[in-house]
């Protein structure tokens, strides 16, 4: 078994593929764009990619990529707590960093430490977490990096401070990408996306009106551009049902049958939600 996931060795990414499966084998690419082509390509039996964060948001070129592909599915998910560290070369001290390396979602999940503490610093976004401690190490000027622990312990770096985000409740949720998705398990969820090829008043009620008909909870709505014009967009749904259960299949139905175009993109076990952190 072979597990793609955004590298190099030290990313959140790297550990939520440990949690999921390890005992296979971990590939490491160095961007999210270049995890999905591999699990599309069957260069890797699986890929396990975050998909959102409870404080910035969703992971668009994940989202973008499902509603593209036509051969990869939501197999599973998982949720890995966020501790974000500042670190730099040993020696540094924290009034001498004039740029601070991270993936830009981490970047904007430490947006308040960033302005309180580093504002006579710039931020650059690299490619993940661990490629911005390689990006410090390599700076020509005085860097920081912000990271998780490991990266630290892996590329020799100082921390100088710890759990930096902007919240303590800082998860991300990844998705098991593979060629099929899961059977019921009687506790799961169901990704779907639908468009409209009319703009009208309350589509989208209506649609969502479909879910409180069945008595079905809807975790989370997400829109996307289509990319046909402006002011078109693809909705994405997370809901608490199977595609193969009687009611979803019932739901799915009708979803199919308002929209102008539908995809399902999974069913597969849902997690339990993550403990609240003080």
């Amino acid at each position: 078994m072979k597990i793609g996931y955004l590298g190099p060795s030290g990313t959140y990414s790297e550990e939520a593929a440990y949690q999921y499966r390890p005992d296979a084998e971990m590939v490491a690419y160095p961007s999210i764009p270049a995890v999905v082509d591999a699990v599309e390509k069957r260069e890797v039996d699986r890929c396990v990619v975050p998909i959102e964060n409870s404080l910035y948001g969703a992971i668009t070129d994940v989202l973008d990529f499902l509603v593209r592909t036509d051969d990869i599915f939501i197999a599973g998910e998982l949720a890995i707590p966020i501790d974000h560290c500042l670190m730099a070369r040993p020696g540094t001290a924290l009034a001498d960093i004039k740029v601070v390396y991270s993936h830009p979602q981490s970047l904007g999940q430490s947006r308040r430490y960033l302005e309180s503490t580093l504002s006579h610093a710039q931020a650059i976004a690299s490619l993940s977490n661990a490629q911005a401690v390689i990006d410090m190490r390599e700076s020509d000027t005085t860097a920081g990096a912000i990271a998780p622990r490991r990266a630290a312990e892996i590329y020799g770096a100082e921390i100088i401070a710890e759990a930096i985000q902007d919240n303590p409740n800082n998860y991300t949720r990844f998705v098991v990408l593979d060629d099929s998705d899961r059977p019921p398990t009687g506790r799961d969820m169901t990704s779907v996306a639908f468009r409209f090829s009319e703009d009208e008043p309350g589509l989208l009620y209506r649609a969502l009106g479909v879910l409180r008909e069945n008595s079905i909870n809807m975790v989370k709505i997400e829109s996307r551009p289509t990319g046909e014009r402006l002011g078109r967009y693809t909705f994405l749904i997370d809901m608490e049902v199977h595609r193969a259960d009687p009611v979803g299949v019932q739901t799915i139905e009708k979803l199919r049958e308002m929209s102008s175009w539908f995809k399902v993109f999974g069913s597969y076990p849902r997690m339990a939600a993550p403990p609240i952190r003080a």
